[in-house]
């Protein structure tokens, strides 16, 4: 079966690229979960506009890499959430809540898969974020996870 991938996918590719499945993997799996669109003329189509949308997130060069590095390492990143009385969260906070943040601080884009945080974010305070910008630039974010 071929079909187009929608996200990306471990083993398999990368949005906007055309793969070779076994039947059952893209009937059962990968088409019901949204991750791939069965391939016909009209959706090579909709190939060009993810890949369009793919190259305008990403980070083009080490040069561009260290100008977002630069503008993440300025920024005061904090994230609300609710908490009890001793300062510990009902939840913990995401890699999607510390994308959020960012944007929200006027920040980059970022996607929330380069976001990597130690261990589970589950109390008030200051907490180290690395941001994978490229393979051989990481950014380090202080986040503030304040009472809402």
């Amino acid at each position: 079966m071929k079909i187009i991938l929608t996200q990306d996918v471990d083993n398999l590719g990368a949005p906007g690229d055309i793969v070779e499945v076994k039947d059952g993997y893209g009937r059962n799996y990968l088409v019901p979960r949204g991750y791939a669109i069965r391939w016909t003329r009209g959706a090579e189509k909709q190939i060009d506009q993810i890949k369009r949308a793919r190259s305008a997130r990403e980070i083009r060069s080490r040069e561009h890499a260290d100008e977002v590095l630069a503008q993440l390492e300025a920024l005061n990143v904090s994230v609300t959430a609710k908490s009890g009385d001793t300062g510990r969260l009902f939840g913990s906070v995401t890699t999607s809540d510390v994308a959020n943040a960012i944007k929200a601080a006027g920040g980059p884009l970022v996607e929330k898969r380069a976001i990597e945080i130690d261990g589970h974010i589950k109390s008030l305070g200051d907490y180290p974020v690395r941001v994978s910008l490229h393979p051989d630039v990481v950014a380090t974010v202080t986040l503030h996870v304040v009472s809402a």
